[in-house]
């Protein structure tokens, strides 16, 4: 295979996405089918690769029998993993949207299928390729930092303007009831993939639910935070959530120093910005301040430096043979993704620390085969939890409709952007 057959599923972030690979210099891929259950969406994308040979389809179970290699999910975050158990069991490698999955059960049926379908599984967590991440990486694995003992990671979008254009309006979005900790790649992933260490326990505290959530129809609280012990003792303090003008920032200290990005609100670089204080083996401090983001492929799609081109060309050069190519394996996207989901836990049973299950063991996995506590109903059975710690606040249907207005007026203007 020189060239992989990609099928995408979800116009609004998927397309967008693969339409950038392509233009950043892809070569290596061909986008060959589009799913989506949104019409209207399917039809617009349609008129736009009009000149281009690609299948469309409005049902899954059609979509997955196109004759292709490999799937993006860029479905609702809530519904990654039973999507990509089908295309796995189908015989596609799966690159997934964040987070891995939303509850348990979910986790152990995903490593399952992967490790029985022997297909590459590969996370898209483009955060981890960063500049200022890619960079971390490279010093830790060089040894240059020492071992890591303390790291603080902070992801905080306030999305309230952009929330018509994120749930349409709908109170069962699955962002409408997405409790505090759960979207925490963004913040834990850059962390754990710099180190290669593993979460064996958190802590979680939440904030209150404010006007800023619920005027846009969210039952969650504001933010959340989580403290994480790592296999080797260091502590991770992560922070995640929907703060006012929001926050990005990765910094670790190591036995040798420190390093970190460029705080988001510098707008001096973000984390295109490294910057590292550290001590080499006769105790001299050496100091470096870099600008690592000169080789952006599109500033206007991807702020972030080049981090989403690169994240996917680790997954088609993986799928491509190469066994050396950067990716984000099941085992570490379930790492990532499972702090979120027992810091929660810990919230609700007002903070204590508990243990994150460890899913490359099999015995571990059987503890948590029927554990569907979530708060999506459809998935969580009676096992169902609140968005909100102090229980799910209430809130007017007329807030729904107001931002679903707000989306439909974009619509007809033709002024909808993908979020």
């Amino acid at each position: 295979m020189d060239n992989v057959r990609v099928g995408v599923l979800g116009v609004k972030r998927g397309t967008a996405l693969t339409d950038f690979w392509e233009e950043a210099g892809g070569g290596k891929f061909e986008v060959v089918a589009v799913c989506d259950k949104w019409i209207e969406g399917l039809e617009a994308e349609k008129e736009k690769h009009k000149d281009k040979n690609i299948a469309y389809y409005s049902d899954f179970d059609d979509f997955i029998n196109h004759d292709m290699d490999a799937v993006v999910l860029a479905n609702y975050g809530s519904e990654h993993a039973p999507f990509a158990v089908r295309c796995l069991d189908r015989g596609l490698h799966v690159y997934s949207e964040v987070t891995a999955c939303q509850n348990m059960k979910e986790a152990v049926e995903l490593v399952e299928a992967v490790e029985r379908s022997g297909k590459v599984y590969a996370l898209a967590e483009q955060y981890c390729f960063m500049p200022a991440p890619r960079r971390m990486k490279e010093y830790y694995e060089a040894g240059k930092l020492g071992v890591l003992e303390l790291a603080d990671c902070e992801y905080a979008h306030d999305s309230s303007d952009a929330w018509h254009r994120l749930t349409f309006g709908d109170p069962n979005h699955w962002r409408n009831r997405a409790y505090s900790t759960f979207y925490c790649t963004h913040s834990i992933g850059p962390i754990l993939h710099a180190t290669g260490l593993r979460p064996v326990r958190v802590s979680g505290w939440e904030s209150a639910n404010n006007e800023r959530r619920t005027s846009v129809g969210a039952r969650t609280a504001s933010f959340g935070v989580s403290m994480i012990t790592l296999d080797n003792g260091a502590i991770v303090k992560a922070v995640n959530g929907n703060l006012r003008s929001g926050t990005l920032w990765y910094t670790m200290y190591g036995s040798k120093g420190k390093m970190e990005s460029a705080r988001s609100i510098t707008r001096d670089g973000g984390v295109g910005h490294f910057m590292a204080e550290l001590c080499d083996e006769d105790g001299k401090e050496t100091l470096e301040d870099l600008y690592l983001a000169g080789d952006v492929k599109d500033p206007d799609y991807s702020p972030y430096g080049n981090a989403e081109y690169v994240c996917f060309e680790g997954f088609i050069d993986r799928v491509l043979g190469d066994a050396d190519a950067d990716t984000i394996g099941v085992y570490e996207a379930l790492d990532m993704t499972l702090p979120g989901l027992f810091a929660y836990r810990s919230i609700l049973k007002g903070g204590v620390p508990l243990e994150v299950p460890d899913m490359r063991d099999p015995a571990t996995r059987e503890k948590y085969r029927n554990d569907t506590l979530c708060t999506d109903p459809a998935a969580a059975g009676d096992m169902l939890v609140p968005s909100y710690s102090k229980g799910n606040p209430e809130i007017d249907p007329s807030v729904y409709e107001k931002v679903r207005r707000k989306f439909l007026e974009e619509m007809e203007k033709g002024e909808f952007k993908p979020e």
